[in-house]
């Protein structure tokens, strides 16, 4: 199984595209929030068209969205699918993800939450950095942002979920620079 990861598109219909590009191979994705709405701290990205993302996003078979600080209420009666809150709980065969934006409360107290829910990999947004580390064994990773990145280079991420022959499962974490479709190392 490979998921796809993206985080704050605000409303960026020529990066929400760039990324589902690089994503197309992906089972399901997930969506660390800020989906339409470019915020009152943020310039507008550039490609800046909300009602092309909610088009495009609404086609979409299989994603998983998670709110953020810039989702309204009124982002929901446009886009078909639900918009999560505070946390989005998934189990993806044996290997079970806690999905949020993470901006409510502190990253501790997140990284704690998810420890309590047994969850084997975290999933942030908001921040617009790309962070891919293990707290004990705990995966932490945030994709960065899609639109608006702090470092210049756009970005999303994948999990595969790999069973080898033993029966044992791998996984295969990446950050894809969207721009040019290559692994980030950092």
């Amino acid at each position: 199984m490979k998921i796809g990861i993206m985080s704050d598109t605000h409303g960026s219909l020529l990066y929400f595209e760039k990324a589902l590009t690089v994503l197309e191979d992906c089972d399901v994705l997930l969506h660390g929030g800020d989906v339409l709405y470019h915020g009152p701290r943020n310039d507008l990205p550039e490609g800046y068209n909300p009602k092309g993302v909610i088009k495009k996003i609404n086609d979409v078979k299989n994603i998983i969205i998670a709110r953020g600080n810039c989702d309204a209420d009124v982002d929901q009666m446009v886009i078909n699918h639900p918009i999560q809150s505070p946390y989005v709980i998934n189990q993806f065969g044996e290997i079970r993800i806690l999905l949020t934006h993470g901006y409510v409360e502190s990253k501790d107290k997140i990284i704690q939450q998810a420890k309590n829910m047994d969850a084997d990999i975290l999933i942030l947004g908001h921040t617009h950095v790309k962070e891919l580390y293990c707290d004990d064994e705990l995966i932490v990773l945030n994709p960065g942002s899609t639109a608006i990145p702090k470092d210049e280079t756009h970005s999303v991420a994948t999990i595969e979920i790999i069973k080898s022959n033993e029966d044992e499962l791998e996984l295969d974490i990446n950050l894809i620079d969207i721009n040019t479709n290559e692994i980030i190392h950092f």
